[in-house]
């Protein structure tokens, strides 16, 4: 076990952020009308009074970068993560199906599967992780049956007053980070370099955000308002759930023999 520098962590903050950015606003970029709005339930805007293009628009943009954020900024802080224990511990990204991080810890192998939050899944999703848990330890023991391997589920924010799930551990914010690292304050350290160009990378994006709103605008009151101005959402729950004819393929169909 190395000690960690706060140094280290900042300069990599630094380098790296930016690609959280980059991917922010390449994701407005490439973000199609049509394709969000398929996607989402017509019959709540309207139960809503969302009734306006402005209001649809921004709703459905707003959504979108929610979950697409959330998402992106897992996938970074799993990168810090993965480099902070590396200085430390020697810890690697993993190649095992469900584990991303694995390291030695007290002479025992850590197999660690990050996420952003405490609220990640549902039952189904928790039990596919046990279920990646149970092969990543055969896996593992396959080439030393002596091993000893512990599981963690890992969140990068957030609070569980019961980290001993029985055949793993959830730790989560302050105890994540102390476990990967060593340090008791590392959850509140790396919070000032996050900040790094914030603001200017922000500036960005919002003028990015603008100009997909007007575009989103001017596409919906041009294919999805009538010529009075009102919404057509007769057109619009078409595009959203009208069914479609099933595709055969030509060698699933299959033709009655001909009586002689």
């Amino acid at each position: 076990m190395r000690k960690l520098k706060l140094r280290d962590v900042t300069q990599y903050v630094e380098m790296e952020i930016g690609s959280f950015h980059e991917k922010r606003i390449k994701s407005l970029d490439n973000l199609k009308l049509l394709n969000v709005l398929k996607k989402k339930n017509p019959y709540l805007y309207k139960a809503k009074n969302v009734d306006t293009p402005e209001l649809i628009v921004r709703s459905i943009v707003d959504a979108h970068l929610s979950s697409n954020e959330e998402t992106t900024f897992g996938e970074w802080l799993e990168k810090l993560a993965i480099f902070i224990n590396n200085k430390v511990f020697g810890g690697h990204k993993s190649g095992i199906p469900g584990v991303d991080l694995e390291f030695d810890l007290d002479r025992k192998r850590q197999i660690v599967n990050i996420k952003s939050g405490p609220n990640w899944g549902n039952k189904d999703q928790v039990a596919k992780m046990r279920s990646n848990f149970i092969s990543a330890k055969k896996t593992l023991r396959t080439s030393n049956s002596q091993i000893i391997v512990v599981a963690i589920n890992g969140c990068c924010y957030g609070k569980d007053s019961k980290p001993d799930k029985g055949d793993y551990f959830k730790f989560c914010g302050q105890l994540f980070w102390e476990y990967i690292s060593g340090e008791e304050n590392l959850f509140v350290d790396i919070i000032e370099p996050l900040g790094y160009h914030a603001q200017e990378k922000n500036e960005e994006f919002v003028n990015s955000y603008k100009r997909v709103l007007i575009k989103f605008t001017r596409e919906f009151i041009d294919d999805f308002c009538t010529p009075q101005n009102e919404i057509d959402w007769e057109k619009i729950v078409r595009l959203n759930s009208q069914k479609v004819s099933p595709r055969i393929p030509k060698n699933k169909i299959r033709h009655k023999k001909r009586a002689d």
